[in-house]
């Protein structure tokens, strides 16, 4: 067995007979679409430069195996996706374990349907994606972007900027072990000193186990590292997975049983960068990064005496020291089944869980609170003013003793995550008929539902302020009646059934494909706590008499509730493609597209009486393609047109997602890339996109105020990306250079404030060891050095309608990391 094969640089797609690529969403997208999509390869040599341009009306770049393997080991594939036109994604860290954000076409995450085998991986709350959770490189097959629209089956109730799609590799048919052991530092300006990062990855091939083909695989990773900027915290991550194939029969027909559990241990990254004016930059110079944590880190919590009123300290409240767990896992089966000679099933059932939480503290109170109410209450501290922004207290009914000196007098620093619990269930289902050659239907259906279950307990801290639990809706703090208080405690159920069909016909040079998906959408919303504001704010209080007696004292609050909201929309899909010569093709579509409002914006609703409404779009592509042996090209220009252009974005501070209503919006902009290939050693690469955005009105912020928005830019988004990357083979010795320059972004949406420009180098150099020795023939040494140039930049950003001042976090810094990799 070769390198590459154990490597899994040869595409093998979702069955055991499958001779066209694929490159959708599920089993039935992926039998439905036999077209070509654009090939980012390392290793393709069919291709040109490793790209294959498709005659397809949806514009769409696969990123395959072997390109994956050259970025940094462990790193998330989102930051990969950086080589695609019109993706810009900024990552936390150098490694890949901290998160980060990206849009796509100036579309932002929670615009952008992500799936895993099918499996849809956005939040079922606010479709938040968390890029540090994702499938370990080593055993991604490809992930395939989609600009601008979605397949008809896509279990999404928001994506509107397009999708993206990670496919897991199929089993190797013989058996092999593959292994990679990876050491990581931060070498950049400034003096960091010491910032390790430790990484061990290992594979299983059984082969195959029996006559019929049956074969399986298992793994697992572990990946430890540093803090990047402050002088506290950093990774611990753990990864298993496990894949099972059987094949069916010779016509391709399949059953794939899968299973992923992820675990995270990280702490929230550090970054000093705050913006408060056009010029509010804070980093000035590379040093100014790396920084050690305000509560003096190693400190002690507050001493308890008996018999006094304690005070709590700031030993365990900075923003680093919050842990930001997770665990997640999921089982998926895909599956392939002929019918009969034009008929096929696919089905496509799955199961997910998240357990998470957004670390922080909060003031404890070991008594009543001053107006004799219970729970989490979302109040001014008198001592304290600024503490109020940033915590709520709580208060324990009866007295408890929190830091155990005998009273009930005390104000304790304690733990106050807002911890997360999803179950979710799906199901893909598509019934394809093949009416006659070149001509296709199929039907499908599609379920998925969440339970989404969020509460705010709080737990205890060590003497260090490290929690004793990072999970402490495990063993939460009790008041004196056994009643946990707690700052949110709300229950949801997101439920999606949707029924589409989509028609695909060849007529000469002409393809075409008419589609109509009609989703119906339900929010179910249990609120238990009391809504205080329309932004959400809730307090929490224990006791229905309680309840009524502050509902008695705040009659404008809400009482807690149930409600339900339903979303239901037609959403037509066309595409057309037409050849002019083998060479040269045009291709155009257009799509419906409906955005539904996150459980976030849906609870904050419920102070007002009045549910948000839902974004819908209009999206039109039009595009040009050019084929040779040596030169493929294509450009493509699109336009999307928005009513209640809903743009949100996440609050560290207040970790919840704030949303904003820009109303109509245009949005428009062009990607483009070329390839050539001179010779067979050295390939060339370039691509860039240019997006424009225009809000046509001023927004409404109260009852006879207005942001200055008509003919502004949205927040966050790139103007232009614009990247190269060349690849090359010197001797035994491959070596690979990208670079990526992304345009300046607005931080807020009456663009006032200007975040700058920035220009990211990286380099991988690879030296296969079986040119030494033929024992060695499955084994190579790779180094990366990712921010090559170590530039000081903006990443991630939390935009905002009118704010002057906001959290930024700062672009890793230069890293390097050396990887032994080995396999038989």
């Amino acid at each position: 067995m070769k390198l590459k094969y154990l490597l899994a640089t040869s595409v093998v797609g979702l069955t055991a007979a499958a001779s066209a690529p694929a490159y959708a969403q599920s089993t039935g997208s992926v039998d439905f679409d036999d077209e070509n999509v654009i090939i980012v390869s390392g290793a393709r040599s069919t291709d040109v430069a490793g790209i294959d341009i498709p005659d397809s009306p949806k514009a769409k770049v696969q990123v395959d195996s072997e390109l994956i393997r050259r970025q940094t080991p462990g790193q998330t594939i989102n930051d990969t996706l950086n080589l695609v036109p019109g993706v810009s994604f900024t990552n936390n860290d150098p490694f890949g374990s901290l998160g980060g954000s990206f849009t796509i076409r100036g579309f932002s995450s929670d615009r952008i349907s992500q799936t895993f085998d099918g499996i849809p991986l956005n939040d079922s709350g606010n479709y938040a994606l968390y890029t540090n959770q994702m499938l370990d490189p080593e055993i991604i097959e490809y992930a395939t972007v989609t600009l601008g629209s979605t397949d008809v089956d896509s279990p999404t109730a928001s994506a509107a900027g397009g999708t993206i799609n990670i496919r897991s590799k199929n089993p190797d048919e013989e058996f092999g072990v593959m292994t990679s052991i990876t050491y990581g530092n931060i070498i950049a300006r400034g003096n960091p000193g010491d910032r390790m990062m430790y990484r061990g990855f290992a594979k299983l091939e059984t082969g195959n186990i029996t006559s019929g083909g049956l074969r399986a695989y298992v793994t697992a990773s572990r990946t430890e590292n540093d803090s990047v900027f402050s002088n506290y915290g950093g990774v611990d991550k753990q990864q298993y997975n496990a894949k099972i194939f059987q094949p069916i029969g010779v016509n391709g027909d399949f059953i794939s049983l899968a299973g992923h559990y992820n675990i995270n241990r990280n702490n929230f990254n550090g970054s000093p960068a705050r913006f408060s004016g056009a010029d509010g930059y804070a980093i000035v110079d590379p040093e100014d990064r790396f920084y050690e944590l305000s509560d003096g880190t190693p400190c002690t919590l507050a001493p308890a005496t008996p018999g006094v009123q304690d005070e709590y300290n700031s030993c365990g409240t900075p923003f680093e020291r919050r842990y930001n767990p997770s665990n997640t896992a999921n089982i998926r089966l895909n599956s392939r089944f002929t019918l009969s000679d034009n008929l096929t099933l696919t089905v496509d059932p799955s199961f997910q869980y998240v357990k998470a939480n957004g670390g922080g503290t909060s003031i404890g109170f070991e008594g009543f609170s001053p107006d004799g109410f219970t729970g989490g209450i979302f109040r001014t501290d008198p001592r304290n003013p600024q503490r109020s922004t940033r915590s709520t207290q709580y208060y324990y009914f009866g007295g408890t003793d929190l830091n155990g000196d005998g009273d009930t007098l005390d104000y304790v620093t304690i733990g106050s995550p807002s911890n997360t619990q999803t179950n979710r269930y799906g199901v893909i289902a598509n019934l394809i008929y093949d009416i006659a050659e070149g001509q296709r239907i199929r039907l499908a259906y599609t379920f998925d539902r969440a339970r989404h279950r969020q509460t705010g307990t709080s737990g205890s801290l060590l003497t260090n302020g490290e929690p004793v639990s990072v999970f402490p809706i495990d063993d939460p703090l009790l008041d004196s009646s056994g009643i946990a208080p707690q700052k949110r405690n709300r229950k949801s159920f997101a439920t999606l059934h949707q029924a589409s069909a989509e028609y695909r016909g060849e007529f000469g040079d002409l393809v075409a494909q008419v589609g109509v998906r009609a989703p119906f959408f339900t929010r179910d919303l249990n609120q238990y706590c009391v809504t205080t504001d329309a932004s959400g704010n809730v307090n929490c209080i224990n006791g229905d008499a309680n309840i009524t007696a502050y509902l008695a004292a705040n009659p404008n609050a809400v009482a807690p509730t149930s409600v339900k909201y339903d979303y239901n929309k037609l959403l037509p899909n066309v595409g057309l493609t037409y050849n002019f010569t083998p060479e040269a093709s045009v291709f155009a579509s257009y799509a419906k597209n409906l955005s539904v409002p996150g459980t976030d914006d849906l609870y904050g609703s419920l102070y007002v009486g009045v549910a948000p409404a839902p974004e819908t779009s209009d999206a039109f592509d039009l595009g040009v393609r050019y084929q040779t042996r040596t030169v493929q090209a294509q450009l493509s220009g699109w336009f999307s047109r928005y009513q209640d252009r809903l743009k949100s974005a996440y609050d560290p501070i207040l970790d919840r997602t704030i949303t904003r209503n820009l109303g109509q919006v245009d949005k428009y902009g062009v990607d483009g890339s070329i390839a050539w290939q001179p010779i067979r050693a050295l390939s060339l690469y370039v691509w860039g996109s240019y997006v424009a955005s225009d809000i046509k009105d001023d927004v409404q912020t109260g009852a006879t105020s207005f942001a200055p928005t008509a003919g502004k830019r949205e927040a966050g988004i790139p103007e232009y990306t614009i990247g190269a990357r060349v690849q090359g083979n010197l001797g035994p010795v491959e070596i690979g250079v990208q670079v990526k320059r992304t345009g300046d972004r607005f931080l807020n949406d009456i663009n006032t404030i200007t975040l700058p420009g920035y220009t990211v180098a990286d380099l991988d150099v690879r030296l296969p060891l079986g040119t030494f020795s033929e024992d060695l023939e499955k084994a190579y040494f790779q180094v990366n050095v990712t921010n090559l140039l170590d530039e000081v930049y903006v990443g991630s950003a939390s935009t905002g309608l009118t704010t002057s001042g906001a959290f930024v976090n700062i672009g890793p810094p230069r890293a390097i990391t050396a990887s032994l990799i080995w396999g038989f």
